[in-house]
């Protein structure tokens, strides 16, 4: 269930329900889980917990560690967690939730807007094994997401930038009129626009997400549509570990649609000049569009993918702005 809010303190009327509470955030972003403990009783709050949000610490480690913090507090079966913070956040807060006491309510209070539109929504939770994203998790879906504009405010450009992808990757795949406009707003902008129109457009990449979440939970059918860019994009986080500049996860998203339409147009599924105009769309906004290291570097990443099976991986295709299909490839032929 998605909940839009218009500042933070609507979330605590129904937060101040539940008896037992327990907050997760990201440390950078301690204000806003002060916001929300002042509009708690201290009876509820059993525990307010930092951590420190990056894609290294994204472990079964760190996972342990925030688990035992969790049976410090005496946190019960009874309680809800409320994760606040961005997609690593949200992740491992949610995984978390899913295995303690084999599973205990989490909500999402999401500060990036990658994770408004698309980490927060529709209970994927888990943790990196050996720089591979995610390889160890579970579906636990959230009892709510909230969405409020107010901490967007304060995103650094190059993290509001990375929400932007998934933002425009979801209108891809259903929305085309939407992608537009989003283009067009936010196209030669250095910064995220404090508009209405901004908070619409994420709002409605969240319902679209939900809707395919709530058709397909278990991720067997339309929902791996949202997987566009992301064979490529999680192949390239895995292949760049530790190197001096690598790509954010949303940038990487950027690169990996480019190269899914460049793969589509080869196969003779996307329209042509799609991966032209993806790319010339991607840079006015201020995404990456070319991939930094060779392709055939990526193979053994892809077949280690979540989505590979048998030999072939699960591929989404852009056929046009509004349209993707779903394709089985082996990886060779993805190359």
């Amino acid at each position: 269930m998605i909940r839009v809010l218009d500042h933070l303190a609507d979330v605590c009327p129904w937060l101040c329900r539940e008896p037992e509470i327990v907050l997760v955030h990201d440390r950078n972003v301690a204000w806003v889980a002060e916001a929300v403990v002042s509009a708690l009783t201290p009876e509820s709050l059993k525990a307010c917990i930092a951590v420190d949000a990056s894609e290294a610490g994204k472990t079964l480690e760190e996972a342990g560690v925030l688990g035992r913090k969790l049976l410090e507090a005496d946190v019960s079966r009874g309680a809800l967690l409320l994760a606040i913070g961005g997609g690593i956040t949200t992740d491992l807060a949610g995984f978390v939730a899913s295995i303690y006491k084999r599973g205990i309510r989490y909500a999402n209070l999401p500060t990036t807007l990658l994770g408004q539109v698309d980490a927060a929504i529709g209970g994927k939770t888990g943790v990196n094994l050996d720089g591979y994203k995610n390889e160890l998790g579970a579906f636990h879906m959230p009892e709510c997401t909230f969405l409020c504009p107010e901490p967007l405010r304060t995103l650094p450009e190059r993290e509001w930038r990375c929400g932007v992808a998934e933002m425009l990757k979801t209108f891809l795949i259903a929305d085309a009129d939407a992608y537009t406009q989003a283009v067009d707003l936010l196209a030669c902008v250095k910064s995220a626009p404090d508009s209405h129109r901004l908070h619409e457009l994420a709002i409605r990449a969240a319902e679209i997400k939900a809707a395919m979440v709530q058709e397909d939970p278990y991720d067997q059918g339309i929902r791996m549509k949202l997987n566009l860019g992301h064979t490529f994009a999680h192949a390239l986080e895995a292949v760049q570990t530790g190197m001096p500049a690598p790509l954010k996860h949303g940038e990487a998203v950027a690169v990996g649609m480019v190269l899914a339409a460049q793969l589509s147009e080869r196969l003779g599924v996307a329209e042509k000049g799609l991966a032209a105009r993806l790319e010339l769309d991607f840079r006015a906004v201020g995404l990456p569009t070319t991939c930094p290291i060779p392709p055939q570097e990526l193979l053994e990443a892809m077949r280690k993918d979540k989505k590979a099976a048998g030999g072939a991986i699960r591929f989404v295709l852009p056929v046009r702005p509004g349209e993707v299909c779903l394709r089985n490839l082996s990886a060779e032929a993805i190359l």
